[in-house]
């Protein structure tokens, strides 16, 4: 199992947009959004003056580099907020983690075959893919640079903790917050944060 995406809010969307293509080195994969009524997006090569101008409206900014996958969209909040966290799995830990779910009685948007969405009522949702040709051919990027470490500040970090270790069949490590170990990475869940999606405050990138 492997944590390869985050999905951004926060009010600062260029900001964010222009750490990660500048300070981290990522790549745009493409900006999505609407200019009127019509679905569009646009890949590097635009400036956001030139888009502006011809009244793009941005849905969602997705950014990659190595096996590292970020969104980042429009909100409220000036530090991003985690919506949800992207797990690549094997088949059966895929729909052992359905299962887990559904006898919890979690809310599951599953779109078959594809991935399937968990509301994990901590104030994020998991992503999870089961096994496939694009999740491969992404994991093989792992040595340009994967997930190390997400640290997140939130309300109640041992809450937060269990609701993902209780799907994921994951332990829990408590010390500095409370610690979720997924395949590599580390999903760490710090005090002092926000009630609801948690606020991430540091990445640690190898």
């Amino acid at each position: 199992m492997y944590l390869f995406h985050y999905h951004l809010v926060t009010s600062n969307v260029r900001q964010v947009e222009a750490r990660y293509l500048g300070k981290l080195g990522f790549e745009l994969v493409a900006r999505y959004g609407r200019i009127g009524e019509q679905r569009t997006s646009f890949e590097a090569g635009r400036s956001w003056e030139e888009l502006d101008r011809i009244g793009f409206k941005l849905r969602l900014t997705e950014l990659q580099r190595g096996a590292v996958n970020v969104v980042v969209q429009p909100g409220q909040w000036e530090v991003p907020r985690v919506d949800h966290f992207g797990f690549a799995m094997d088949d059966d830990v895929y729909e052992r983690t359905l299962a887990c779910a559904d006898q919890i009685g979690l809310r599951i948007q599953d779109r078959p075959g594809r991935r399937a969405f968990i509301a994990t009522r901590a104030g994020y949702r998991l992503e999870v893919h089961p096994q496939r040709d694009w999740v491969d051919e992404l994991l093989a990027a792992r040595e340009q640079l994967h997930l190390g470490e997400l640290q997140l500040r939130a309300d109640n970090p041992q809450a937060k903790a269990e609701a993902m270790a209780e799907l994921l069949g994951a332990p829990i490590t408590n010390g500095i917050g409370a610690a979720v170990p997924v395949g590599d990475a580390t999903i760490r869940f710090l005090p002092g944060g926000p009630q609801g999606r948690p606020e991430l405050i540091a990445e640690l990138f190898l």
